[in-house]
């Protein structure tokens, strides 16, 4: 940076005798200033006028400045340019995602401001048949969706009844919360079901045949069932898609299964929660969405009745077995390594029996999996841990009070699976404890040591022809089908002695 100074004509900076010089301080003023673009000194030039009586004379003096000493916070220049880049990158980030979330944003409320809600404002009364947890849990739901709508709840206990009518609340599962005043309780079918447009079935899967059978000359037969149990029938290995509708004597009731991850307590509390509806009739999963759905449950729709169903019923016999690893202190990693195979075996089930992988994968699959598992509140995962802690069966059942699906499930989901020819070791493992017949200790060592196989499902090796025609090679072979060894539950019927093409 160079700068030029000029003292005022006025100054004298000498005097009149050339020889004597003014001590006097100086007085510049500032004429020119060249800005350079990488300054690396600062050199001042002064420009100094003084006049004697003959002569005026300008006198030009230079000095170079020293360069300041660098700061000691002072970042490269190559530094802070990467830092500027940085920010910008950070930035256009940002953007990016504020402009993504606002167009998620807009598409949901213009997809709400479109929703119907005929389904509600025509629903003038439900029936819950059951008076257990989750049934309270729906029942105090629904009533809150709309005050003016009646919940009926056709329970078998006066005192649960009495409990409900007399203080709002259901005494035996919930004593701390209120129910809406509009949920009312009955031991009465025919009071429960008259007049009624939707009925919530959440009796335990293996009282659920003679339950409807003693309420079935009061059901409409076009009252839509919707099912909250999840199970299957011991002796006859049906889930609650067949056993309403064959029970009731009528093929086309309509049905819904309502599955996913959900426990009772945080429904009454009002947490977020999110669940799956399933029906063959796509009308009547729409229609019941539009009655369940709220601020603090979200409702999925899903003609997978079967994936729904299997999926709930088999995670129960799972969670059992995951509470065994936890009353073993068997650790985190057998844990997952025994829920992951969990997971396979319901879907290697599931699949043969029609149902969808993706459902499997989903809220009503692995959503529901990983709360009964993982969590303290699940009524079957609490058995598991008390079977791993060294407590029987029997002393187990006695001290709760309420019902744990795995437990009646299991033997169940063995007879299934011995019927669509799958093999499932873990949860065949669960069945064998809970008949007695195998301890915890000696499941875990045999399951440990069952042959190490190979799990990457169906192998398909296939040779690029191009890569075939440049290696000189006179056919391309694509051998598909399974590796010999990938039993995947099961024998493997897809291998074929010629599975090539040529």
């Amino acid at each position: 940076m160079a700068t030029l100074f000029e003292t005022p004509w006025s100054t004298s900076l000498f005097s009149n005798n050339s020889s004597s010089y003014s001590r006097s301080p100086s007085q510049v003023k500032l004429l020119h200033h060249n800005f350079s673009p990488a300054p690396k000194f600062e050199q001042t030039i002064l420009l100094l006028h003084y006049s004697t009586s003959k002569h005026t004379y300008t006198v030009c003096g230079a000095a170079v400045d020293p360069p300041p000493p660098p700061e000691q916070n002072q970042s490269p220049p190559g530094d802070a340019n990467v830092s500027l880049e940085v920010a910008s990158t950070t930035r256009d980030r940002r953007k990016i995602v504020k402009v993504a979330w606002e167009k998620l944003v807009r598409w949901s409320r213009s997809l709400r401001s479109k929703a119907k809600t005929d389904v509600l404002e025509r629903t003038n009364k439900v029936v819950v048949l059951g008076g257990g947890s989750f049934g309270t849990a729906m029942a105090s739901h629904v009533a809150g969706r709309k005050m003016q709508m009646e919940v009926n709840m056709l329970v078998r206990d006066p005192q649960i009844c009495q409990s409900i009518n007399q203080n709002h609340c259901n005494g035996k599962y919930f004593p701390d919360h209120k129910l809406p005043e509009n949920v009312i309780a009955t031991t009465d079918a025919k009071t429960a079901f008259t007049g009624a447009d939707f009925c919530l079935h959440a009796v335990p899967v293996q009282f659920s045949s003679s339950f409807l059978e003693g309420v079935a000359e009061y059901v409409e037969p076009g009252l839509p069932f919707i099912s909250l149990s999840k199970g299957l029938e011991l002796n006859t290995l049906r889930m609650m898609s067949q056993i309403i509708p064959q029970t009731l004597r009528n093929s086309r009731q309509p049905f819904v299964a309502l599955s996913g991850p959900s426990f009772a307590l945080e429904l009454m509390n009002k947490l977020p929660t999110a669940m799956v509806v399933a029906s063959k009739d796509k009308k009547l999963a729409n229609s019941v969405q539009q009655l369940l759905a709220s601020r603090n449950l979200r409702i999925s729709t899903t003609s997978d009745v079967t994936g729904v169903e299997i999926a709930g019923a088999l995670k129960n016999v799972l969670a059992i077995a995951a509470g065994i690893v936890e009353g073993l202190n068997l650790g985190n990693n057998s844990m997952a390594a025994l829920v992951a195979q969990g997971c396979s075996e319901i879907r290697w089930l599931s699949t043969k029996m029609g149902a969808k992988s993706t459902t499997i994968s989903g809220l009503s699959g692995t959503g529901d999996i990983m709360l009964t598992c993982f969590v303290s509140l699940s009524r079957n995962r609490t058995v598991g841990v008390r079977l791993g802690s060294g407590e029987t069966l029997e002393d187990i059942l006695c001290s709760m009070n309420q019902v744990a699906e795995g437990v009646a499930t299991a033997g169940a989901v063995i007879a299934l699976a011995q019927k669509y020819n799958v093999k499932m070791p873990v949860l065949t493992a669960v069945a064998r404890i809970i008949d007695n017949e195998l301890t915890p200790q000696k499941a875990v060592f045999e399951l440990m040591n069952l042959p190490q196989k190979c799990r990457y499902g169906k192998q398909i090796l296939v040779l690029s022809q191009l890569v075939s025609k440049r290696k000189g090679m006179s056919s391309c072979h694509y051998a598909i089908g399974r590796h010999p060894s990938c039993v995947h539950g099961g024998k493997n019927t897809n291998r074929k002695k010629s599975d090539t093409i040529g």
